[in-house]
This record gives structure tokens, C-alpha cells and sequence, in this order.
């Protein structure tokens, strides 16, 4: 028997189903840096905590000066390493030198995890759009496409507009209007033909 292809998500939002039996990510949409063999990494876009990017510069001993980010919120990524900050970003051009630790996403987006970033944005010269987490969501291999297999999960590509220009509290309806869908028309129970 062939084996089944495999799907690639990255740069995908996942949106949680309503009924979501976990309440970490009930109502929640991730957005998705990286799905290969080994698992998938994303970052939760849309669950503000009490931290605003101002207050997590003073914690590493930054001066964070550009007002349109200072009053930014951090956001909680997922429940994996919540003590270590995460940075999506627009890619910078070409022509830039890239930051250490930096995973490039298909479709125009980066993830960083090194300081260096975190300086850039002090000094003025760092990426003009961000998204500050701390921890992600992370799923082992194949953990993610059996949540998806018990319908756990929609999935739609990426747009970087919810993610930086969208209010926080309507990311989630604008994700499933990417769709189509009118989150009022979505069952709370998950059903199998």
C-alpha cells in the first residue's frame, strides 16, 4: 500500500475548531513557522498577556524608544518554553544581513529567538512589523495531522494582515472569513461521515 503524502502547513494558520477540548488554544490561531517530518512549530497570534513589549526590553536591559512598538502586548506563543522569547517579523531585504537564530518562513515572514533582534528594534533599525511571543506551540511527528485527522483544526494560508494589522480581538473571525466561514455556522461537536 502507497504511503500517504505528506502535507506541509507552514505558513498556514491553524484555527482551533469551536469546542476545542483543550482550553490553552480554545479559540486561538496559530500561525505556523515550520511543518516538516520531525513535527511543527507555530506561534499563537492572538492571546495578548499582560506584558507589553516596553516592559520585556527593560527586562533584558533595553531601551525600547519607538513608541508605536513599545505599548505593543507580548503574547503567550503556546504552552512550550514560556520563559524564552519568540520574534515573527517581515523579512528584511535581501540586501540585510539576517539576525542569528532565524528561521525564514515561505511567503515573506521570519522567526527569530536571538537577542540581536530584540537590539535591532532598540536601535531603530530593526524589522518595521513584529509579533513578540513568549513560548510556541509545538507538535511532534504526526501529532499535529491527528488533531487535524479529528477535526481539532482548520488550516488556511497565512496573511500577514491578521497578524499585524488586524485588532487582536478579531483575528480569529478574520482568519475563518479567510475561509469563507462565519464562525456563528461552526457546531461545537465534531462529526464523522
Amino acid at each position: 500500500m502507497p504511503s500517504a503524502s505528506r502535507i506541509d502547513l507552514t505558513n498556514q494558520f491553524l484555527i482551533a475548531m469551536p469546542g476545542m477540548a483543550d482550553e490553552t488554544f480554545s479559540r486561538t490561531v496559530v500561525y505556523l513557522c515550520e511543518h516538516n517530518e520531525q513535527g511543527a512549530l507555530g506561534l499563537v497570534i492572538n492571546k495578548p498577556i499582560d506584558i507589553k513589549l516596553r516592559n520585556l526590553f527593560e527586562k533584558v536591559e533595553l531601551a525600547l524608544d519607538r513608541e508605536e512598538l513599545a505599548e505593543q502586548p507580548v503574547y503567550f506563543g503556546g504552552p512550550v518554553q514560556t520563559e524564552r522569547g519568540f520574534v515573527l517579523h517581515e523579512k528584511l531585504g535581501e540586501d540585510r544581513m539576517p539576525y542569528n537564530s532565524t528561521l525564514s518562513v515561505p511567503g515573506g515572514l521570519a522567526m527569530t529567538t536571538s537577542k540581536d533582534v530584540l537590539e535591532a528594534l532598540a536601535e531603530g533599525t530593526g524589522p518595521a512589523r513584529v509579533l513578540v511571543t513568549l513560548g510556541y506551540s509545538g507538535w511532534q511527528a504526526g501529532q499535529l495531522e491527528d488533531e487535524l485527522g479529528r477535526n481539532g483544526w482548520l488550516t488556511v494560508d497565512a496573511d500577514p494582515k491578521v497578524i499585524f494589522d488586524t485588532p487582536i480581538e478579531q483575528r480569529y473571525d478574520t482568519a475563518l472569513a479567510l475561509l469563507g466561514i462565519d464562525p456563528r455556522m461552526l457546531s461545537q461537536e465534531a462529526g464523522h461521515a
